[in-house]
């Protein structure tokens, strides 16, 4: 297996919608309570500033995904947020690490000086640890900001990269 991460182009669009779903399903690390559907998740990855995905070159499969936008806007437009996505049977592969350390690189290229995460659930520890390994720091923790989807509440964490 050869995993590689690129820029998403159309025909990924299926791929990428399945994956973000399964995400936002798990309810305990997105935002998002609504569904992708091929028009909604077209617009969606296309107003994005940058997305990748992490295709195995010898069969083609999609493993995972980022997108990159401004986390803000005017004075604070230099900031950029991204989230990752990585499909379940795919978790252990070091396709996360792949996907942030490829955003970096990415978020510094369209002009980005800062990435920022807000919403970093605090039980995450896969992504959290990740997160601190490569250099990012927490600026605190909001107590019960996050939603989970059995309706009870974790404290999210807020981390940062200066590029």
């Amino acid at each position: 297996m050869k995993i590689c991460i690129r820029q998403y182009n159309p025909t990924d669009i299926p791929s990428m919608i399945r994956i973000w779903n399964e995400i936002v399903e798990e309810g305990n690390a997105f935002p998002q309570e609504e569904f992708l559907n091929q028009e909604t998740g077209c617009a969606f990855f296309d107003e994005q500033t940058y997305c990748a995905v992490a295709e195995d070159l010898e069969s083609r499969k999609i493993y995972g995904l980022y997108i990159l936008h401004p986390n803000n806007v005017g004075r604070c437009g230099h900031i950029s947020n991204a989230s990752y996505a990585v499909a379940s049977e795919s978790r252990g592969l070091h396709v996360g690490e792949m996907l942030v350390q490829d955003c970096l690189y990415q978020a510094k290229q369209h002009g980005f000086t800062i990435l920022q995460f807000n919403a970093v659930v605090a039980a995450n520890k896969p992504a959290r640890h990740l997160y601190e390994r490569l250099g990012f720091r927490q600026l605190g923790t909001i107590p019960g900001g996050f939603r989970m989807k059995d309706g009870h509440f974790e404290d999210i964490c807020p981390y940062y990269i200066v590029l």
